[in-house]
């Protein structure tokens, strides 16, 4: 499991240029499978993801396709969690 964290940079007042193709970006990576949360950082620094059923490297590829970081709109992260307790409703992540 990873958590992508999108923090505006340099080109942030670019945003409203790419919006549409970074909406239509995290649309794909949730019709995937791979992105199972998606939401903002507060206050208004940049979005998070959480990302599951994907390796490192395919990640780090789709992260790299987003047009916010083409554009340099926003800075990637990429956090690898090795979760070992869950609540019952989140157990699929432990796998």
């Amino acid at each position: 499991m990873f958590i992508v964290l999108l923090k505006f940079a340099e080109k942030r007042a670019d945003a409203d240029l790419y919006m549409q193709a970074h909406k239509d970006w995290i649309q794909a990576g949730r019709e995937d499978g791979v992105f199972m949360l998606v939401g903002s950082l507060k206050p208004a620094i940049g979005g998070v993801l959480l990302a599951h059923n994907v390796e490192l490297e395919a990640l780090q590829e789709r992260v790299a396709a987003d047009p916010f970081v083409i554009h340099q709109v926003v800075s990637s992260e990429i956090i690898e969690v090795s979760p070992h307790q869950a609540d019952e409703r989140l157990t699929f992540l432990l796998h």
